[in-house]
């Protein structure tokens, strides 16, 4: 009598800009992923960011080609999940996606950034009575990495942040983590 054991899941430890295959769903154990795709004139645009304990997998999308691309270090393990896992995910990715196309939305820059901040935030970060504290080192997410997120040019994301220091929005917390606060800019200039 031979009994089968189940296939062993591929668990994988990938670096930040490293892809996943295509085609397969990942749960992400560790470190944080973007999905995105091109545009007709080559240039990328983000469909959602994901974290710790999220599926993420292109196998559903209409759009050619989804990226899953690694913005931190990463550990995933492939799965197989159920139907209602499935059902989750596709509720979890247009509600994701949904909300940063209302950020981008956002005409003013100031106005988006912050918008951005606060959405990573509350996904990502923690939630008190003071504001979102979120490490944008732990999530690797550099100024230009924002600038791609948001629809803003680097340079107006490095100036819109250190405007945001200046005014009190946002304050260093610990050597990695920032605090966005609650309140609304009224910052003129």
């Amino acid at each position: 009598m031979t009994t089968s054991r189940p296939p062993q899941a591929l668990r994988l430890t990938l670096q930040p800009h490293d892809v996943l295959p295509d085609g397969l769903h990942w749960r992400i154990q560790d470190g944080y992923i973007r999905t995105a795709s091109l545009d007709e004139d080559g240039e990328s645009f983000i469909l959602g960011l994901w974290g710790p304990g999220d599926w993420v997998t292109n196998a559903f999308s209409v759009l050619n080609p989804v990226e899953i691309q690694c913005l931190s270090t990463v550990v995933v393990e492939q799965g197989h999940p159920s139907e209602a896992e499935i059902l989750a995910f596709l509720h979890h990715q247009i509600r994701n996606t949904e909300e940063l196309f209302e950020i981008n939305r956002i005409r003013g820059a100031e106005s988006r950034l912050l918008k951005l901040l606060r959405w990573l935030g509350t996904r990502f970060g923690q939630v008190s009575s003071r504001g979102y504290r979120l490490s944008l080192r732990d999530m690797n997410l550099t100024h230009q990495s924002l600038a791609e997120i948001c629809g803003l040019t680097r340079v107006t994301v490095t100036k819109t942040l250190n405007h945001f220091k200046r005014h009190g929005l946002l304050q260093k917390v610990s050597d990695t983590d920032l605090m966005v606060s609650l309140d609304s800019p009224t910052m003129a200039g």
